[in-house]
Order: structure tokens, then sequence, then C-alpha cells
């Protein structure tokens, strides 16, 4: 049980996504895995705990509930982002993280800020919650988790890992005809070179 600002993170995260048993999962999910990466990989275990269970507190909000809390806490977010139904929800919950459990460390609300676009130059700490989310064995897909797991076991590379994962979600985000955030195309395009 981790207490941030006298709350219970567990608690609070189990609070917001009680509408949603499989969102809970999904974050309980990612937990476990970003976990295991962080160790792994040598970055921080427990904000790397803390990030990936709240990383998708925010999901479960309607639009309009979302597009509120950014103008009510003068939170800055980019106008192609805020138009973007299916990434919004991703700064929102760094926003809350930040108002409710006051937490201020800025790889953590980075992690989360940025765990569905990525961004060019992302941490250590963002590229496990990144890879956390995709990987988690409670809900997301065994051939998703197959397709990332492999690559990161065989080279040990977390970037090498992120392409796979960014080609799945562009292609799936084409297939469906869901516009494709900007972030996502230009961490798209630097990994791609480094490849």
């Amino acid at each position: 049980m981790t207490i941030i600002n006298s709350i219970d993170v567990n608690e609070w995260i189990k609070n917001k996504l009680r509408h949603n048993e499989e969102r809970y999962l999904h974050s309980l999910g990612a937990q476990e895995a970003a976990k295991k990466l962080a160790a792994e990989f040598g970055a921080d275990v427990e904000k790397a705990s803390i990030a990936a269970l709240i990383h998708d507190n925010a999901k479960c909000y309607k639009y309009e509930e979302l597009l509120k809390v950014i103008e009510e806490n003068n939170f800055p977010v980019e106008e192609v982002i805020k138009n973007n139904r299916k990434v919004v929800h991703a700064f929102v919950g760094a926003c809350l993280a930040q108002k409710e459990l006051g937490i201020q460390d800025e790889d953590i609300i980075n992690a989360i800020m940025y765990h569905t676009t990525g961004r060019i130059n992302m941490s250590l700490l963002e590229k496990v919650v990144y890879l956390a989310d995709k990987i988690e064995m409670k809900t997301r897909p065994p051939e998703q988790i197959n397709k990332i797991t492999n690559v990161l076991e065989e080279t040990k590379n977390m970037d090498k890992a992120m392409l796979i994962s960014f080609d799945m979600t562009i292609k799936s985000l084409i297939d469906r005809k869901l516009s494709i955030s900007i972030k996502t195309i230009e961490i798209w395009n630097d990994l791609i070179t480094k490849s």
C-alpha cells in the first residue's frame, strides 16, 4: 500500500475505476509488468509501480469531463491532444495525479502523460510505463504481449520493443480510421531511424 498526500493510492485508483472492472484489472496488470521491467532495466521500481498503477486514472471520464478538468486546472495541453479523444485521458490523468495525490515527481507525471502517445527522448521510467501498459497479462491479447516481449527478450532493447508496439498501434489506428497523435508519429520516425 503506497500512501501519497495522505491518500491510499490503491483505494484512490480503485475508486476512480470502480465502474470498469476490466480497466482496474488492466491497471493492476500494468503495475506488475512495470515492476518487472523496472527491475530488469534499472528504473526506479517504486516510481514505476505508482505510475503504472494510476496511468489510466482518467480513462473512464467522458470526453466533456476531460476537457473540463483541463480548463478548471489550467493544465497545459496542446490543442491537437485536446482534440484527440483517444489520448487526452493520459494528460488529464497526469493532472489529477498532481492535483489529487500531490505527485510532483516530473518523471512520474510524464510517464502517465505519455503512456499513450509516447514522445521523443522518453525517460527510462516513461518507457517502462509505456511498455507495461502494452504487455500486462490481465487484459492484453497474448499475440500483442508475445510480439513485444519476444523482442525485449531477444534484444534487451526497449526502443526496439517500443517500435514494435508503435507499429501495431499505428496499423490499428489506420485500420479503424482513427487519428494518430503527432507525438506518436514523431517518436515512430525517431525510433525507425535508430533501428
